[in-house]
């Protein structure tokens, strides 16, 4: 929904890729930047980030990989520069299919409000129109970092949030 969101905000569009991924290329201000969403099951978007690094030859530290997490409380929003998979099978895909954990991520919280067994149901569950408003929020800010990220990397991108926290 993050990238979504960016699309909208640029009037891109999503379009099929050779593999397994879609794509939309868009610009901030004089920086070109691609948003990818996998088209494979989120355990396996290791393989789309793979072939993109690979398409485009480009280093794993350049991408900027935005994810829900369950371990955040709904619309928290985080960085982490590197790091373990922190329980999250499609972060654990990335940095198997990479070979490596050093690169950038932003987190989204989506909250934990589920029972045992339920995880899949509940992170694939349509939000309520309550959580949509509170998610325009984290969309702004989240399309902020981005925006700084492809502008001016991980600095960039750490210098926006610290701004935006204090």
């Amino acid at each position: 929904m993050q990238l979504d969101y960016i699309t909208g905000k640029y009037s891109l569009t999503f379009i099929p890729s050779k593999g397994d991924y879609y794509f939309a290329e868009g610009k901030v201000n004089i920086d070109d930047f691609i948003l990818i969403k996998p088209t494979t099951y989120v355990n396996n978007s290791g393989i789309a980030a793979l072939q993109v690094l690979q398409n485009y030859k480009i280093d794993p530290k350049d991408i900027l990989v935005v994810a829900d997490d369950i371990n955040l409380s709904f619309s928290e929003l985080r960085i982490r520069i590197s790091g373990g998979d922190g329980g999250h099978n499609g972060i654990a895909s990335i940095i198997y299919h990479l070979s490596t954990d050093q690169f950038p991520r932003i987190r989204i919280g989506v909250g934990n409000d589920f029972y045992h067994g339920e995880m899949a149901d509940y992170v694939l569950a349509d939000f309520n129109s309550e959580e949509m408003d509170n998610l325009k929020n984290v969309f702004i800010r989240g399309s902020e970092l981005i925006e700084g990220f492809i502008e001016g990397g991980i600095k960039k991108m750490l210098d926006i949030n610290s701004k935006s926290i204090e």
